[in-house]
């Protein structure tokens, strides 16, 4: 399955598998992924939920931690998608190789 560039949707309009609907910007986990959400930024912490296949998540901050290789590279970034809940940048299309928002406290 090829990735092609999909940008994210800020029209703020709930959708299946939204993390959160307070977040005007979701971005796109890579397609024929079901992604881990862990209690921390590694997979040595819990994990708390599954997001669903076509899942689009909010980035509230983000913080350095494990290194994961997935679809979009091998990268150390986690994405904090709501309070203690945290995937790996690696699943999440940002469009960027680097952070997109700010570091989590």
């Amino acid at each position: 399955m090829g990735l092609e560039e999909v940008r994210p949707e800020t029209d703020g309009a709930a959708e299946a598998g939204d993390v959160s609907p307070r977040s005007s910007t979701r971005y796109p986990v890579a397609p024929g992924y079901r992604v881990n959400v862990r209690s921390g930024p590694g997979t040595q912490h819990d994990i708390v939920r599954v997001l669903p296949y076509g899942a689009r998540v909010p980035i509230n901050c983000q913080k350095p931690g494990e290194w994961i290789t997935g679809p979009y590279g091998t990268t150390n970034i986690w994405d904090c998608i709501a309070n203690g809940q945290f995937i790996s940048d690696a699943y999440v299309q940002t469009g960027s190789d680097g952070y997109v928002t700010i570091r989590c406290a």
